[in-house]
């Protein structure tokens, strides 16, 4: 996936267990495990990646 930009969020703590997500994709958005990538990509509507984010802090 060359052309995704992927970032590591700023509360990654740094012990290698986070998720990189890439914003840069016309309607959609694309999340991988950051000691993997060159693994399995997830790309989900945007509509269900803030459904996501709007349950992490329940």
């Amino acid at each position: 996936m060359p052309s995704f930009e992927f970032v590591k969020s700023s509360y990654s703590s740094g012990n290698g267990e986070c998720v990189e997500v890439a914003r840069n994709i016309p309607g959609a958005v694309a999340v991988r495990d950051s000691k993997r990538p060159g693994g399995p990509v997830l790309v989900l509507a945007p509509t269900a990646w803030d459904a996501f984010r709007g349950g992490l802090g329940r």
